[in-house]
């Protein structure tokens, strides 16, 4: 995996229900590195930190792979890096490949990926299109969270290292489709209560599904 875009976001406002909203999901590639930090990504809009940011949503990691897809749903917008509003653009990033508690050297940072991202109403207003958000969840690619470890600099160019693979753990395309499956894996639900690279308030939401 390969670090093509390093992606930051100034503020943006837009009105969803006569009301005024910031957001920093309109990320937009930068010509220098970025620079990760324990909660977020120095210099990048973080608007609702209730669900952006934090310990285990610090920086967020998208496929490039998986762009043309997306393009070709929606060949009229204008496409750059970020677009999925991501802060890293990771060439052949695979979510069946990542483990939830994985930890990677990143340029200089560590990093351990912990969470898939979930759609929002924001995400579904910057393509202007409400069914996005069923499309993301269909199409079974959400990109991963990381947790920072070590903070530090992250350029275009540079490779995920593995450093250690989790164990009892599952995938990041599993992780997703339980989030979102009617019947729920009951095996995979314990692996994650089990797990501590997820954050309490998600494994709370998680047990109310446990039999």
């Amino acid at each position: 995996m390969k670090v093509i875009s390093t992606n930051i976001a100034q503020p943006t406002t837009f009105t969803w229900q006569g009301e005024t909203v910031t957001t920093g999901i309109y990320k937009k590639p930068t010509e220098v590195s970025i620079y990760l930090e324990k909660e977020n990504v120095r210099g990048d809009e973080v608007s609702d930190r209730c669900v952006h940011g934090g310990e285990f949503k610090a920086c967020y990691l998208f496929s490039a792979n998986h762009y043309p897809f997306w393009q070709k749903l929606y060949p009229n917008l204008n496409w750059t890096h970020g677009m999925l509003g991501e802060n890293l653009t990771v060439e052949d990033l695979d979510e069946k490949q990542l483990f939830v508690g994985d930890i990677y050297k990143l340029g200089k940072a560590i990093v351990q990926i912990t969470i898939p991202r979930e759609p929002c109403f924001k995400f579904a207003h910057k393509f202007g299109d409400h069914t996005i958000l069923q499309k993301f969840i269909d199409h079974g690619y959400s990109g991963s969270y990381v947790r920072i470890l070590q903070n530090g600099e992250v350029k275009t160019g540079d490779i995920f290292l593995r450093l250690k693979r989790a164990k009892n753990s599952i995938s990041i395309f599993q992780f997703f489709k339980l989030l979102f499956a009617d019947d729920k894996d009951q095996s995979h639900l314990k692996l994650l209560l089990d797990n501590d690279s997820i954050p309490q308030r998600l494994k709370k939401r998680l047990n109310f599904f446990l039999q």
